[in-house]
């Protein structure tokens, strides 16, 4: 059995937290270029995203409350995918789940 990481214990936290209120939940999604080369490479990864009706939420984790820098992460995820509706930060360490403006 694979110990889990903190990152990804917070992750199933918060998972389990906001269940109840998408239809849709799906962890990790890793973002790439669409550069036409043999390696593609990883311009982002999506902690949560969850989807309810036609709303598109994504919520980053963090294990402590780095807001800087899950802001610029977020705001690169907004770019990439306009059609996201809102973004949220999720800190592990105290719970608390915070709504971003980016």
């Amino acid at each position: 059995m694979v110990k889990k990481i903190k990152h990804d214990i917070y992750v199933d936290d918060l998972c389990n937290k906001i269940k109840p209120k998408y239809d849709y939940i799906s962890k990790n999604i890793i973002l790439y270029s669409k550069k036409k080369s043999r390696k593609k490479r990883v311009i982002a990864e999506i902690d949560v995203l969850a989807i309810k009706d036609d709303r598109c939420d994504v919520y980053e984790v963090k294990c402590s409350p780095r807001v800087a820098k899950a802001k610029k992460q977020l705001k690169k995820i907004k770019k990439l995918m306009p059609e996201v509706d809102n973004v949220f930060l999720f800190c592990g360490s105290s719970g608390l789940l915070t709504e971003l403006l980016v």
